[in-house]
């Protein structure tokens, strides 16, 4: 069974990304579990920092996108959207190449907020590189407000 509302595929994920944030930093999903969600992203020119290791909001944006898409699919899109309220991330360890790893799981599902933790780490040891958390608040759609339309990942 699982947590999801609207169950997703890899496939659909990645489509849904195309010509965002999201497909243009390399981030791909790569697992749906039943209350988790992964997806990778590469440490290469587009997301490291002038020191050549990854820069800290490529992190978060990988741990804000899978609490945004998480959120997303366990309201009902007709009636309700996921917007973020708050985020907060602790980087642990540098990252020079290869890729890195984010998963999310559920801390709070509410009718108004859910909470979201997210660990990010190494493809090579699989270590730790980033513990995030995100809120999202959980607002009621307007009839104005299209499910299709760009407001939720």
């Amino acid at each position: 069974m699982g947590i999801w509302f609207s169950p997703a595929t890899v496939e659909s994920l990645n489509a849904r990304s195309a010509n965002t944030l999201v497909a243009h930093i390399g981030i791909e999903y790569t697992h749906i579990g039943d209350d988790t969600i992964t997806a990778r992203m590469p440490v290469d020119s587009r997301t490291v920092q002038p020191a050549r290791i990854l820069h800290g909001g490529a992190s978060v944006v990988l741990a804000e996108t899978l609490g945004s898409v998480a959120a997303h699919h366990c309201i009902d899109p007709d009636r309700k959207m996921a917007v973020g309220l708050e985020i907060n991330a602790n980087h642990v360890r540098a990252v020079r190449n290869g890729y890195v790893t984010g998963t999310v799981a559920p801390l709070h599902i509410g009718s108004s907020t859910h909470v979201w933790q997210i660990h990010i780490q190494d493809d090579q040891e699989e270590r730790l590189v980033c513990t995030a958390r995100i809120t999202m608040a959980i607002l009621d759609r307007t009839p104005s407000q299209n499910p299709s339309g760009g407001l939720s990942p």
